[in-house]
């Protein structure tokens, strides 16, 4: 990839940092760049954007962003769109030409609290971008399917970048003209040296630090110099290729074994990338009849089982080591180190009835909650009812968000109103089928 000194930093950050695209897709890849580095529209919000931190009333889905931050929610399902070149530090979605990261980050926290939305479609159609961005984004997404289904549609190809993020989803389904793949790590290094040699130019840099000018474009690339620059990128194949295989239930080995290549529909499936084939609109009518059904069945359910909890809790009542066994595990669940860190998702966690080993799971993946003043939680008691809650978790798993996710799920912003976690989770027992 060629540059000129003068091109917007937006298409320099391509040029200098490592990305994740397919190879095959260079010259779209080119081509889609300098086209949004020619649209003033685009520029001006590549200028301007920046994630907003606030909460749900900070602007950030304001009606006038509409087309640039679309949040479409159809029979429940909420619709991300994960198109053209993906941006980190970039919180829109610019039609089919580009994605930022923060703007999908911003509309998967907003799914998880919002009661309208049962579950969430991931519609890529992207060659990949930036690997700044890209595992913390995805690590999130990993943890979010075990609260609601989540379901990628790779309509058309969910390459490199975009497969990472697509992985994550609970399962993938891929259009029949379509593919996945691509898990690889590419930069480059632009020597214009002889170039410039034969204009009469000399590039002298005057520096202090044996390495500040390593890599620059104006001197050939010294092989300790290379060498460097390959063991990062070597260091970040490693995260990527464990990161899928984490997300896919695969080997590791088995996903180094693809070289970085794509692959189309049928040997998608084969290979264990993708776990089904169809049409976007019949697959998407598919899956919002599945989580339609099971919601369905969950209520049917729900009734029984709180028949069953009144019986249960006739027979149990009075019995000392039940109240033994409850006061042990409010104990372990609210006086663990996490539980004191995060009270009310350790008292939510207790109040679910999830064990000890659960509550665990899931306040690991939960940020750190500012210090209240507040009455100290008053000493558990023996269960004489089932709440609607432990009904309907009897016999369901239970959510352990972020339970298997790596180091850069930490501070995950965004999943992290309890409340409206809590509230998510009563939807895990109504989750079509998928890949946990």
């Amino acid at each position: 990839m060629t540059r000129k000194p003068s091109e917007h930093p937006f298409v320099e950050a391509f040029v200098a940092n490592p990305i994740m695209v397919d190879r095959h897709s260079v010259d779209l890849v080119n081509s889609t760049i300098l086209h949004l580095a020619a649209d003033p529209k685009f520029l001006a919000l590549a200028d301007q954007s920046r994630m907003a931190m606030g909460g749900a009333d900070d602007g950030f889905w304001s009606e006038d962003m509409a087309d640039y931050r679309p949040y479409v929610v159809a029979d429940g399902v909420l619709q991300i769109p994960i198109q053209g070149m993906l941006l980190n530090r970039f919180s829109y979605q610019f039609g089919r030409w580009a994605t930022g990261y923060q703007y999908i980050e911003r509309a998967l926290a907003r799914g998880m609290e919002d009661a309208n939305v049962r579950a969430i479609a991931l519609i890529v159609d992207s060659p990949g971008g930036e690997v700044a961005g890209c595992f913390e984004l995805g690590d999130k997404m990993f943890a979010a399917r075990s609260i609601k289904p989540i379901r990628a549609f790779a309509a058309d190809h969910a390459y490199s970048a975009a497969y990472a993020l697509g992985s994550a989803a609970g399962d993938l389904v891929v259009t029949r003209s379509g593919g996945t793949g691509s898990v690889g790590v590419v930069t480059a290094h632009v020597d214009y040296s002889e170039a410039l040699s034969k204009d009469g130019i000399k590039v002298t840099f005057i520096f202090a630090g044996s390495h500040k000018v390593d890599g620059n474009p104006y001197e050939k690339l010294p092989a300790d110099t290379k060498a460097r620059i390959q063991e990062r990128i070597d260091k970040i194949y490693a995260v990527f290729t464990s990161t899928v295989a984490r997300n896919r239930k695969m080997e590791e080995q088995a996903v180094r074994d693809t070289e970085a290549l794509t692959f189309d529909a049928t040997d998608s499936v084969a290979n264990g990338f993708a776990d089904g084939i169809g049409a976007l609109d019949e697959q998407m009518a598919t899956f919002c009849d599945e989580v339609a059904e099971a919601e369905s069945e969950q209520m049917t359910t729900f009734t029984q089982e709180q028949m069953d909890a009144a019986v249960a809790t006739a027979r149990t009542e009075g019995m000392s080591a039940g109240q033994t066994a409850e006061a042990a595990r409010f104990s372990a669940i609210t006086g663990s180190e996490d539980g004191k860190k995060k009270p009310k998702a350790a008292m939510a966690a207790y109040t679910a009835g999830l064990t000890a080993e659960q509550a665990a799971a899931m306040l690991a993946g939960l940020p750190e909650e500012k210090a209240e003043a507040a009455p100290p939680a008053p000493a558990p008691k023996a269960k004489t009812e089932k709440s609607g809650f432990d009904a309907a978790m009897e016999g369901t798993k239970n959510p352990q968000v972020g339970a298997e996710s790596g180091d850069d799920a930490q501070g995950s912003d965004g999943l992290s109103a309890v409340d409206g976690l809590f509230a998510a989770a009563g939807f895990a027992a109504v989750a079509a089928p998928r890949r946990n």
